[in-house]
């Protein structure tokens, strides 16, 4: 015990750079399972649609239109941030969706930081659910 006394006394910048790292190491894995805990694999997804949670695309106009997934609700990313409440409606389960998971997975994490825990990401975005070759609709 003596040892690691003088050692550490003998070596603080050392020291302090060793539980640094180790606080910032833990910092990112909770946060890292925060975010997962909200982002929903495909198969989840469609459980949580059927199930009868809402859909709601945060892309732009031009790709909303271009392929969305059926029944999706056009809410872009500022105007959701902007008024969280009047845009996600009566609290039940939304799933929030953008192209890559992305735009999406942020606004899940201001959300659920906001109070709304009722918010989940689709994991891989639509670039995810084309892959598995899922259906989307175009137009409005």
């Amino acid at each position: 015990m003596q040892q690691l006394i003088e050692f550490t006394t003998n070596n603080a910048l050392l020291v302090a750079g060793l539980v640094a790292s180790a606080l910032a190491v833990l910092f990112y894995e909770l946060r890292a399972k925060q975010r997962d805990i909200a982002s929903l694999s495909i198969p989840q997804a469609v459980r949580l649609i059927n199930d009868g949670g809402r859909v709601v695309d945060v892309r732009s106009s031009e790709k909303f239109l271009n392929g969305h997934l059926l029944d999706a609700r056009h809410v872009p990313e500022a105007d959701l941030l902007a008024d969280p409440a009047a845009k996600l409606g009566d609290g039940g389960n939304v799933l929030l969706v953008c192209d890559s998971g992305t735009a999406s997975g942020g606004c899940v994490a201001r959300l659920r930081k906001a109070g709304h825990e009722n918010v989940f990401n689709l994991r891989g975005g639509l670039e995810e659910w084309r892959r598995e070759n899922l259906p989307l609709v175009s137009g409005k």
